[in-house]
């Protein structure tokens, strides 16, 4: 007989899993259900429909249902609900949402891909006006976009500064909308560091987003909201994006056992608790390699992922759990934002020894057209150097090194398998050291006591106890901005003036980017100085880190100018 295999919910986990199902095993009889209108289309694309980059909202939409049925002799069964699970009897409960009409449907096997809600506070009054959206599939977006069309709508407030949220506010100020992003945090895409989100503020202050930090909607009027510092923001719509939470009602009705993150407990094959249910995607609870604890991590990559897994272990096929590591990438506006592992601030919580490098190299040789700083934040464990994390920032190719960084991760890659990496080079494309080839060396260097660093976050505190800080960029690189009472003697000075730098205090070297420092410093070193610093990041590393919080919060300037260039 047949295999029958249910699947609740479409998109990456639930049509990906049918996929490989049928793949499998061709006399499967594979039914789909989703309540929608859409069995599969491009979630992630979502946003961009706002701005036009994806000017039909139809083109959203990947496959349809006849397209199943003839290319996968799957039948997809949208506009249909799953109301309830009968685990004994080992069938579904559906509900046809056009006809409401109610049947059963047996399965061999069941699959869960519910996916996550969008998180809307009831705390927030007014969070269900009529002008307040969120964002989750194609009917979602279609009546957001009708809405501000048909209005007419300038002002548009995006709560939440994750990455719905960022592209959502890209895409409404591309679209020529007034945009406030409005985050509880003290910073937007919480992936990133403190230091490194630093730059996103900018940009997103350069592009004219009112960015509002450290603040939380409490209420919601018809052409204004009111933020708890009291603060009223103008907004002739809002849109929700803080988070999502897992869809578990299904489960949690049949007895399936929730995990300690309130997703649905899975084993290392995505087996629920109960041997012929499985479930993927946003609604579950995963496994962090790095932390050792359980997580959930809703986007598409792992999703499929899992998918592939589910449908294997119903055909008995071994599959190798190795746990996530949440590598992702964002655009925001010119700028580039990738991420994978721990960043800075997990591994102290988590109490992990470690340490981190912040370099800024070219992302290509620098006589290419478009050669850009790229900043770069290593984590890596102290003293094994394994590598933990790292976060990229740039106008350039931020994903390809953090995806090198996520493969050495999955290999318990360390320091010295980083330097060793043999990587493609060409001038047009990056440099003969690549970026994360130089950020293994100078982890190496600090592993190994060869110098040592003080990181950007801690140069204000350096400034205002008046140490002694040395700039050793050019004259000319100087009088464009710099630290209020740095030092100015060049590199190509320093042998020369070293008479001028004391050996019976703390030293602090800087340049642009921590390069020219770091030979300051090994040259200060072997001439009998034993107390020299190099900062981290640099100048542009403290440019970037004090900008943004001098305009958001008026603090006194710490430098003399912003040179970003």
């Amino acid at each position: 007989m047949s295999n029958r295999v249910l699947v609740v919910g479409g998109v990456a986990g639930g049509a990906s899993t049918a996929a490989r199902v049928r793949r499998l095993d061709e006399s499967a009889e594979v039914i789909m259900f989703e309540r929608g209108p859409h069995v599969s289309f491009s979630n992630c694309s979502l946003p961009f429909h706002l701005s036009g980059i994806v000017e039909n909202s139809d083109d959203l939409v990947m496959i349809c249902p006849e397209e199943f049925k003839k290319q996968y002799n799957i039948e997809a069964r949208i506009k249909s609900e799953v109301t309830k699970i009968k685990k004994n009897e080992k069938k579904v409960v559906v509900k046809n949402l056009e006809t409401g009409e109610e049947y059963e449907e047996a399965y061999d096997k069941l699959v869960l891909s519910p996916g996550a809600n969008p998180i809307c506070p009831r705390s927030i009054q007014g969070i269900d006006s009529e002008h307040v959206f969120t964002v989750r599939n194609v009917q979602d977006i279609r009546k957001l976009n009708n809405y501000i069309e048909k209005n007419e709508i300038n002002d548009i407030a995006v709560v939440g500064g994750g990455f719905i949220g960022m592209e959502v506010t890209e895409n409404l100020h591309l679209a020529g909308k007034n945009v406030s992003l409005i985050e509880a945090l003290d910073q937007v895409m919480s992936p990133f560091d403190y230091d490194m989100a630093q730059i996103l503020h900018k940009e997103l202050d350069d592009k004219g987003i009112n960015l509002i930090l450290s603040d939380a909607v409490q209420k919601i009027d018809a052409s204004f909201v009111v933020l708890d510092s009291n603060k009223k923001v103008d907004a002739e719509v809002v849109v929700m994006a803080i988070g999502v939470s897992p869809e578990t009602k299904l489960a949690k009705e049949a007895g399936l056992e929730i995990g300690e993150t309130g997703g649905i407990k899975v084993d290392h094959s995505y087996c629920t608790s109960d041997k012929d249910i499985y479930a993927v995607g946003d609604a579950i609870e995963v496994y962090n390699r790095l932390t050792h604890q359980k997580t959930r991590l809703a986007l598409a990559g792992p999703a499929q992922r899992q998918a592939r897994a589910a449908a294997d272990h119903i055909y008995n096929i071994p599959h190798r759990n190795n746990g996530v590591i949440g590598s992702s990438v964002v655009q925001v506006f010119d700028i580039n934002a990738a991420s994978t592992g721990l960043n800075e601030k997990t591994a102290k919580s988590l109490g992990i020894s470690y340490d981190i490098v912040y370099i800024i190299p070219g992302d290509k040789v620098g006589l290419m057209p478009e050669c850009e700083p790229l900043h770069f934040k290593l984590v890596y464990e102290y003293p094994t150097g394994r590598i933990l994390g790292a976060q990229a920032i740039g106008k350039g190719n931020v994903d390809k090194r953090i995806d090198v960084i996520a493969t050495m991760i999955l290999m318990d890659g360390t320091l010295e398998d980083l330097k060793e990496l043999e990587l493609c080079y060409a001038p047009l494309f990056g440099t003969a050291k690549d970026v994360v080839n130089h950020a293994a060396l100078v982890g190496l260097n600090l592993l190994n006591g060869q110098f040592t660093q003080v990181p950007v976050t801690k140069v204000r505190e350096l400034v205002e106890n008046k140490a002694f800080i040395v700039d050793v960029r050019e004259e000319d690189e100087f009088a464009e901005g710099h630290l209020k009472n740095a030092i100015n003697i060049p590199l190509s000075q320093l042998r020369d003036r070293m008479e001028e730098i004391p050996k019976d205090e703390p030293v602090y070297l800087h340049c642009r980017s921590s390069q020219r420092s770091y030979n300051a410093v090994m040259a200060l070193q072997g001439m009998g100085y034993e107390n020299v610093y190099n900062i981290s990041g640099s100048f542009l590393g403290i440019c970037y880190y004090e900008y943004y919080l001098d305009q958001a919060t008026g603090r006194e300037k710490i430098v003399t100018a912003y040179n970003f260039e």
